[in-house]
């Protein structure tokens, strides 16, 4: 869900942001500034996990490199 929020600015910032992001895309550029401050990216996080752990990942390897040899036999 979104919500509506005013801010109050510099009138040379918010111009700058026209110029530079367009008038139609502050509300989208601010929010992917401030996100990473104020979410928590708990998905980032798994990811690390699962690269720290090494036998799955020596697994997963194994699978896409076997992967490779079925490219040869797909018709065409």
């Amino acid at each position: 869900m979104q919500k509506r929020m005013t801010i109050t600015m510099d009138e040379a910032v918010y111009e700058g942001l026209v110029r530079v992001v367009g008038r139609r895309k502050i509300s989208s550029f601010l929010e992917s500034l401030a996100r990473p401050h104020v979410v928590s990216d708990d998905l980032a996080q798994g990811y690390r996990a699962m690269a720290e752990d090494t036998e799955r990942e020596q697994e997963a390897l194994a699978w896409s490199e076997a992967l490779i040899g079925d490219v040869g036999h797909a018709s065409r």
